[in-house]
């Protein structure tokens, strides 16, 4: 189950919803889902606050990538709306009188937000395009190989063992067979278009940088760490054409 999971980041929409679990199904193992109330044992208040700061964090992560706040007068009024709510206090302002400017604030800055980032994409890949060896194909997917390799090239309804890691440009890894310990098996019909095509520019041994524009990998879709029209960069070893 776990490697069907990790892989999903790589298949395309159809192949997705045929792995979706039967309705009912259990996902974790009746011993996983809950442990019994007497075998819990105290957390150590350090490491608790570790964890909760762990977490205000990740939220935080999350929080600034749909806004933007101009200075530290904005992450104070932000943060104590925060903690009031999360210490049950009355608001120190009418909630309801503000939700439009709030909307129009979210809406203003992800759109600002999307302008910098495709901005930054495009730049990106207009550099990578410019590096030698880069090979363009003609779904505008980009190829650079490291290491030729040796043998026949898979064709596109090949199916092919490959180890990779995926990043977003910004070097945010979202997935890799590497960290897994195990390479990955597909079939180059069920991934996303930029690899059925790169991969067949690939021989077994081979190794390479593939660069997939938005429009090749997901498109405006969201998975998980992979925002709508992100372009995405994987370092990929093709192991054997099955």
């Amino acid at each position: 189950m776990k490697k069907l999971i990790a892989l999903t980041l790589l298949l395309t929409p159809a192949v997705l919803m045929a792995q979706d679990a039967p309705q009912g199904a259990q996902v974790l193992p009746a011993s996983d889902q809950q442990a019994p109330a007497e075998a819990a044992q105290p957390q150590d208040p350090a490491e608790r606050n570790k964890m909760l700061y762990s977490l205000g964090f990740l939220l935080g992560d999350n929080l600034k990538k749909q806004l933007i706040l101009d200075n530290e007068d904005d992450y104070k009024a932000l943060s104590q709306g925060m903690r009031d709510s999360l210490l049950n206090k009355s608001s120190q302002t009418e909630l309801e009188a503000y939700k439009p400017q709030i909307i129009e604030k979210y809406q203003k800055d992800a759109e600002i937000i999307s302008q910098k980032r495709q901005a930054a994409q495009q730049e990106y890949m207009d550099n990578f395009k410019k590096e030698k060896g880069v090979k363009t194909l003609d779904n505008g997917a980009m190829i650079k190989l490291s290491r030729k390799g040796k043998g026949k090239s898979p064709k596109a309804d090949s199916t092919v063992k490959v180890n990779y890691e995926g990043t977003l440009i910004d070097g945010t890894k979202f997935d890799s067979s590497y960290d897994r310990g195990e390479a990955a098996t597909f079939k180059l019909t069920d991934v996303v278009p930029c690899w059925t095509k790169a991969i067949q520019y690939m021989k077994p041994g081979a190794k390479a940088k593939i660069v997939c524009p938005a429009d090749t990998a997901y498109g405006n879709r969201p998975l998980g760490p992979i925002a709508p029209n992100s372009t995405l960069v994987f370092n990929v070893e093709l192991v054997e054409v099955l």
